[in-house]
């Protein structure tokens, strides 16, 4: 059972009861009765110990769906989201004009608003700022933060990062920044373990950040997913602590729990991860010692099953003979986690002849830019071996 089985079992009939109460009056009253998500204090801020991470959208007709997005925003801010995260490459461009729309109906000083210079496409100093004042129409606040901009009240600025430890150590050096964004999560916790599994060693990034007196916002908490699911042998470990609530519930408190940690971000695509998080974060309690362990144990349990640890970011996509890494690796991740032969095989030859696993050519354009550092040619390997064996046996 995925994710998104298990909330739409378990939450039907909440989301079902809120829908429901359309009149005025009772619009009203459930109104006050609504219970806002955790705040942290950053600064002199009250900062949602949530954030909606606009980067995995509801998708429609291949863009992001503007209507889904509104309900979930909306959703969010009633709630007490107040922190949203967007880049220049989510979606393609387009998660920042989403951006625009969906809070054009929100008082600009109502939500917190995280964006990222594309560094990759940056030519120059002049580049930087021409690039920063598209972003700021985009999003629609180009006249406020405009103004801001040129009273010298723009006064948090954080860099976000994916690599080494080392190369946090140096960037924190080059300039006296006011917060970092890191990618952490249990599975990447360490940076190797006895399954070979290749981390960012986010333990010792969040250590680095910690001594020189940086906040920190927690991107990828979830593994781009992964921790949502797992496997039925983790799953069941954790059910059995707790049948009520769900994997991922689990992975965000883990990571919330860290006293240095300020905002975690999460990118939703369905409402009902949505309402599964703001239940995670109202009235908020950090993990356990037990609960901890028990989490521990799950995801060693994960990790024993050989998934891949890509997180479907698509920074690799433009692959010259077509192959959709993120698709190729998901379907056998899928694999990993339910052992089903016969949906493996054929979700893997759904796709299109020539553009599966078998047909990589090893070039490595793609290898540089993965996140996670991932071998995607050897990996492609594998995944076509497995596709041979199971096929043959």
């Amino acid at each position: 059972m995925n994710r998104r089985q298990f909330l739409k079992s378990a939450l039907f009939t909440t989301v079902g009861a809120f829908l429901l109460k359309t009149t005025k009056v009772i619009a009203a009253e459930t109104k006050k009765l609504i219970e806002k998500v955790s705040t942290k204090k950053y600064r002199n801020l009250n900062i949602s110990a949530i954030g909606f991470g606009l980067m995995r959208l509801p998708q429609k007709n291949g863009e992001p769906d503007v209507t889904r997005t509104q309900a979930m925003v909306d959703y969010a801010m009633e709630h007490g989201i107040n922190y949203f995260d967007t880049a220049w490459y989510y979606h393609g461009g387009k998660s920042e004009l989403t951006v625009g729309k969906v809070f054009k109906k929100y008082p600009r000083s109502s939500y917190y608003l995280a964006d990222k210079l594309p560094l990759r496409i940056l030519g120059g100093k002049d580049h930087v700022l021409q690039v920063f004042e598209e972003q700021l129409k985009k999003c629609n606040v180009y006249e406020q933060l405009s103004q801001k901009k040129k009273e010298g009240k723009i006064k948090y600025l954080g860099f976000s990062i994916h690599d080494t430890p080392e190369l946090l150590e140096e960037v924190i050096k080059t300039y006296k920044w006011d917060f970092v964004q890191l990618p952490i999560n249990l599975i990447d916790w360490e940076k190797t373990d006895s399954s070979g599994w290749y981390g960012v060693n986010a333990k010792k990034q969040y250590e680095i950040a910690t001594k020189a007196g940086l906040p920190v916002v927690v991107m990828n908490p979830l593994k781009g997913g992964q921790l949502s699911t797992l496997n039925q042998a983790a799953v069941e470990l954790l059910k059995k602590e707790n049948p009520n609530v769900s994997p991922s519930s689990w992975s965000l408190r883990y990571v919330a729990s860290l006293e240095n940690v300020f905002v975690v971000l999460s990118g939703m695509t369905e409402m009902e991860h949505m309402v599964d998080n703001v239940k995670t974060f109202t009235n908020f309690k950090p993990l356990t010692e037990k609960e901890q362990k028990v989490l521990s144990n799950a995801i060693a349990v994960y990790k024993s099953s050989g998934a891949i640890t890509c997180t479907y970011c698509q920074y690799c996509v433009g692959c010259p003979i077509g192959i959709d890494i993120p698709k190729q690796f998901n379907i056998y991740n899928e694999y990993k986690a339910d052992n089903k032969k016969d949906k493996f095989i054929a979700a893997y030859e759904s796709v299109k002849a020539g553009c599966r696993a078998q047909d990589c050519i090893s070039c490595g354009i793609c290898k540089p830019k993965c996140p996670q550092k991932l071998d995607i040619p050897s990996l492609m390997k594998e995944v076509a071996k497995t596709y041979k064996e199971l096929k043959n046996a």
